[in-house]
């Protein structure tokens, strides 16, 4: 798995798309149209990505994909407008939470499947902290990202609580089962922290 870098500069542009597309979102009810060319090379390729929003230490929204379909510039804004607004869990969100959030970008390497011969063999191949992993069988589907490993840090309970998201019972085996893993580069700031580092750039 290859996973580009981004300087801390680039991490605070996308930060501030996320940033400017929810702010976009609550005056014009869709996200921030995005000029691609506008962008340094970098950050148009084609990637994946993850948005998680947090209010006061809770989750306030996540949306993602794992496909990667988009330039990484119109992605990132894409997501962080549907973490704040289409997010089933939660109703969408206010101005008055907007300048308490803290946004967070988690950028996808494309995933590779691992092979197994028994759920104690996935269990042995796993890297804590460091894969996120999808769990595909037939018509289920689910997906832990790396971060998830902070709450759920053994490899048994980790594909267990993944089994459980894609609507099957924890015990459940299959020699259809396909897991896939993935690496991310990951980084966020509070929307106040983001409005500074607009006005200083």
């Amino acid at each position: 798995m290859v996973l580009m870098s981004f300087t801390k500069a680039q991490q605070g542009i996308l930060l501030n798309i996320a940033y400017s597309s929810i702010a976009h979102g609550l005056q014009h009810g869709k996200a921030l149209p995005i000029v691609v060319q506008d962008y340094q090379p970098a950050l148009q390729v084609t990637r994946a990505t993850f948005v998680t929003l947090n209010l006061n230490k809770q989750l306030r929204g996540c949306i993602g994909t794992l496909t990667a379909i988009l330039p990484l510039v119109v992605d990132v804004a894409q997501r962080a407008y549907g973490a704040a607004f289409s997010d089933y869990r939660f109703s969408s969100l206010q101005a008055n939470e907007f300048p308490k959030l803290n946004i967070h970008i988690s950028v996808l390497s494309e995933p590779e499947s691992i092979q197994f011969s028994s759920e104690n063999d996935l269990f042995e191949q796993l890297r804590p902290n460091i894969d996120g992993l999808i769990l595909v069988d037939g018509q289920h589907k689910s997906t832990f990202l790396p971060a998830v490993w902070e709450s759920l840090n053994q490899p048994q309970e980790f594909v267990q609580q993944l089994k459980r998201k894609a609507g099957l019972p924890t015990n459940y085996w299959s020699n259809t089962m396909e897991v896939y893993r993935y690496i991310t580069e990951s980084f966020g700031a509070s929307a106040c922290e983001t409005v500074m580092d607009k006005i200083n750039t």
